[in-house]
């Protein structure tokens, strides 16, 4: 019977270790070397033992990191060795005269420091006796901290035990437990999802998660530990020469530790790395408020010694702080290009993320509600590198009795035209497309874009000055322009003038579906505008459809019928339209196709491909051909498409053409074929 179980003694023993290395692999390094799913099956093994032989179960067991009953509260521990805090520096000034301090106290003119990121979580000590886990611990007042032996244990980065036959007596590592930014947003969603509270920054949600009494909730919520040093230790293997050689021992004993971590001489490679780390703050995987200097003899460090609470041979060096509160004093509404109408926050003025503040994006009115936002009340600010300044949350308790319930206005505050949020939408929008001032530059390059109304040369820079110098307000505009307003623009001589008025002038002949798609109605894409022209074949129709009629023609859904009824109930839009029209903008037009009509089209049902370069018709006139005759023009041919229409240089589309037997055109064939 003994012989049997120090067999299973064996076995187990093996299947912790291989489930621990795959979790240092995944956890620790990023480079799983198995699948889920085969890791899923060593871990059900395992439990499947464990559950045969009980008493087999050990504290260093990954079936361990959760199963713990809940806590009715924290126990204390006391450090071995005080946790102390750095000092801080935050300018280059403070980081100069803590290098000349460090220097003068040496009588060395040069330092080797060992230089790492500044987490932004919370301190912990893990202390193990015998290559165990035995506690955990928070930092607390830095003598005394919470035991939080069995929340730590659930966080898989964190070895259980430490690899090796010969482990040290007792070692105290001491680290940050973080959650990385992906793993916080991922948190966040599932509260929103749930319909509970968000966490402001994944620093509150680390410490939401780490002091749980239940640390199944802890498991629960993705937690991570980066060490940064020791404390007591009685290992014969611990490095004694350098902090730089510490690291790297802890790292073989399967600690993570920051890819960040350098070694750098001198006071100007000390201000390199922080801004260095600076740069790449928002790129990192997880949040940092600054970096840590810190000498990297430890004979050094020694020499140096402590004052007061912090270490005279280690400095924080910080970054200017990403949040900060104030107050909210208005919020006014700006209209973007596409017409979306975005709340802004007017705030008292602060300095947050090194600039001063007095603007920030509060997204749309949903988020305003959710975050319960008023006017009035003391806010958290948030601004992270370039990004737009945003509101994060409201200080409830410092909010005044007159704080005022803000709400979206129905109409756009730059034109007055109606303002509406279609039912799929987080956001308003101003229904004046064709002549809203804030939507002007927008409108126009989408008006002379290719697909549209395709006015060869007309940029956006050309647009910007047109705009900027109040020569443009509407795209009928440019039918109006002459050859002296465009020469004198920036860069606009007269040869490039004509070469534009040229090309407005071609512009004028256009087909109905190009011009409604040029119009820039929320919701209406090419696709849209050749079905709303073929069906309805003249554009008064369509001014004068409403929903129930539009819902009528193939894939034309409420919402989309509802952007086309609004964009036309705006007088502003129709009078644009008909100065387009006065200007010589013209298309063909007819009766309308019903479905039966369409059906019964030469090309109903056939699918071409387009490849090449056609003697006399672009491939977008080729295309409008067939599709005029029922025809559907694909992008890619498959064993559906009925025609590959080749001109020259046709390539890859051709060869599997020839492969699957698809019938091959030239452009005469086209032509015969739609005769």
């Amino acid at each position: 019977m003994n012989e049997h179980i120090d067999k299973i003694k064996l076995q187990l023993e093996a299947l912790r270790a291989d489930i621990e290395l795959h979790n240092y692999r995944y956890y620790v390094l990023d480079n799983p070397t198995i699948l889920d799913a085969e890791f899923d099956q060593l871990f059900r093994e395992l439990q499947r033992i464990e559950q045969n032989y009980p008493q087999l179960i050990t504290a260093d067991s990954p079936t361990q990191r959760v199963g713990a009953a809940p806590l009715k509260a924290f126990t204390q521990i006391t450090h071995r060795i005080a946790m102390l805090s750095l000092n801080n520096a935050f300018d280059d000034a403070e980081v100069e005269a803590f290098n000349r301090r460090i220097c003068e106290g040496l009588s060395i003119d040069c330092v080797e420091y060992a230089v790492e990121p500044k987490f932004d979580g919370l301190a912990i000590s893990l202390c193990y006796e015998g290559g165990m886990l035995k506690t955990g611990a928070t930092r607390g007042d830095g003598n005394i901290g919470e035991d939080i032996t069995v929340n730590l244990k659930t966080i898989k980065s964190i070895p259980l035990s430490l690899p090796g036959k010969q482990p040290p007596t007792l070692l105290e590592v001491r680290g940050e437990v973080l959650m990385l930014k992906a793993d916080f947003l991922a948190l966040n969603q599932r509260q929103l999802t749930k319909g509970e509270k968000e966490f402001a920054n994944p620093r509150n949600a680390a410490a939401g998660s780490l002091r749980q009494l239940d640390p199944a909730i802890t498991a629960h919520r993705r937690l991570t530990f980066f060490a940064y040093g020791v404390g007591r230790n009685e290992d014969s293997q611990m490095p004694k020469d350098k902090h730089s050689d510490v690291m790297n021992y802890l790292a073989s004993l399967h600690f993570p530790i920051a890819k960040e971590c350098q070694v750098v001489t001198g006071l100007q490679a000390l201000l390199t790395y922080y801004r260095t780390i600076g740069a790449k703050r928002d790129q990192l995987p997880y949040a940092i408020d600054g970096v840590v200097y810190k000498v990297n003899s430890l004979s050094q460090q020694e020499q140096l010694g402590f004052v007061s609470r912090a270490p005279r041979f280690a400095i924080a060096h910080k970054f200017p702080a990403q949040e900060a509160i104030t107050q909210l004093l208005d919020i006014d509404v700006q209209v973007g290009r596409t017409g979306a109408l975005t709340p802004v926050a007017r705030l008292k003025p602060v300095f947050v993320g090194g600039v001063t503040v007095t603007n920030a994006t509060l997204h749309n009115a949903d988020e305003i509600e959710r975050k319960d936002v008023r006017i009035g009340d003391t806010v958290i600010v948030r601004r992270a590198g370039d990004v737009i300044p945003e509101v994060v949350s409201v200080v409830l308790d410092k909010r005044p009795f007159d704080a005022r319930v803000f709400t979206i206005p129905d109409h756009c505050p730059v034109c007055g035209a109606k303002a509406v949020r279609l039912p799929e939408e987080a956001v308003s929008r101003c229904t004046g497309g064709l002549f809203c001032p804030a939507q002007r530059k927008q409108a126009i390059l989408h008006f002379a874009s290719r697909r549209a109304l395709d006015i060869e040369g007309l940029g956006d820079k050309l647009v910007d000055q047109m705009v900027d110098n109040a020569i443009v307000h509407t795209p009928a505009d440019l039918y109006k322009l002459g050859i002296t307003a465009l020469a004198n623009l920036e860069r606009m001589a007269d040869k490039s003038a004509n070469n534009i008025l040229q090309a407005i002038e071609k512009s004028k002949h256009t087909t109905l579906a190009r011009f409604i798609y040029a119009l820039g109605i929320r919701n209406v894409g090419e696709a849209t505008a050749k079905e709303l022209a073929t069906h309805l074949g003249k554009l008064d129709r369509l001014i004068e459809a409403n929903s129930e009629r539009l819902q009528q023609i193939p894939d034309i859904g409420p919402v989309v019928a509802q952007s086309l009824v609004d964009f036309f109930a705006e007088a502003h839009n129709r009078e644009v339209i008909e100065q387009l029209r006065a200007c010589g903008v013209h298309w063909e037009e007819h009766e309308g196709k019903s479905v039966l009509m369409l059906e019964a089209a030469p090309f109903s049902g056939k699918t071409f491909v387009l490849t090449g370069t056609l003697p006399t018709m672009s491939r977008e006139e080729a295309k409008e051909k067939i599709e005029a005759l029922g025809g559907k023009v694909s992008g890619s041919v498959s064993k559906k498409t009925d025609y590959v229409v080749v001109g020259t240089d046709s390539g890859s589309k051709y060869d599997k053409a020839v492969s699957l037997g698809v019938r091959i055109l030239d452009e005469e064939g086209l032509l015969t074929l739609m005769q």
